[in-house]
């Protein structure tokens, strides 16, 4: 598979939506995570990351201009032991809570279906990372855009090689209806030795216009530590 430019993906595509990008950095020493957001009502803009002690969750920026909290608030980001959870959804506590009963992640996820937002049923993105930095990602998509038909893809990576990385997205762009990421998730160059660097430079190519928030986080996978940037429109 080809190692695409993870800024140029960025900066030609104005509306991703949601994404997640798991790897590995250039050292090898480090299991690499980012999730953004993107909006293009009002309510979805609304929003900042706030960190949690083990992630970080959704927050309305403005309360009173909140219209509708539900498919917005949640915790994208939580950890399990010594693995990482990120989703672009409520989701998120589905996994943790199925692994705590001893369910796998596919296990987990399969008591979940897509958003329920017609005509778009957004699809539901997840990843998962292990303490020796492997690491899963999902998509549970309509088929075609019926809303009675869910297919559901898993992708595992094992051992991964430093410097790469996969990104999977809700949106292939815009649209009305919006089109839904389609394929495998995308196999990308992680340069940046640094979260902070990861973060700026992400930041940087996401479209001006619709980018809300971004949040990344690098593990020492010797350690276990793990240090976290958030960045937000609304600063």
């Amino acid at each position: 598979m080809k190692t695409l430019d993870l800024t140029a993906l960025l900066r030609t595509n104005p509306y991703p939506g949601r994404g997640i990008v798991l790897g590995r950095s250039p050292d090898g020493a480090k299991a690499v995570i980012a999730y953004f957001i993107m909006g293009r009502s009002e309510n979805s803009r609304n929003r900042v990351f706030v960190e949690t002690p083990d992630g970080i969750r959704t927050q309305a920026f403005d309360p009173s201009k909140m219209t509708d909290p539900s498919l917005i608030i949640y915790a994208p980001v939580r950890v399990f032991g010594t693995s990482t959870i990120v989703t672009n959804g409520d989701q998120t506590d589905t996994v943790r809570e199925g692994l705590a009963a001893g369910k796998t992640f596919a296990q987990a996820l399969h008591t979940r279906t897509f958003e329920p937002d017609g005509p778009n049923y957004t699809p539901r993105i997840s990843g998962l990372v292990h303490g020796n930095g492997d690491y899963t990602l999902s998509i549970l998509k309509s088929a075609d855009g019926e809303a009675s038909s869910c297919r559901r893809y898993f992708f595992a990576y094992e051992n991964p090689i430093a410097g790469q990385g996969h990104f999977i997205h809700t949106y292939l762009g815009d649209g009305d209806p919006l089109p839904s990421f389609e394929g495998e998730p995308e196999q990308v160059a992680i340069t940046s030795e640094t979260p902070q660097e990861f973060a700026h430079l992400l930041w940087n190519n996401l479209n001006e216009d619709n980018k809300v928030s971004l949040f990344v986080r690098y593990i020492d996978l010797e350690r276990g530590a793990w240090e976290s940037v958030i960045i937000n429109q609304h600063a």
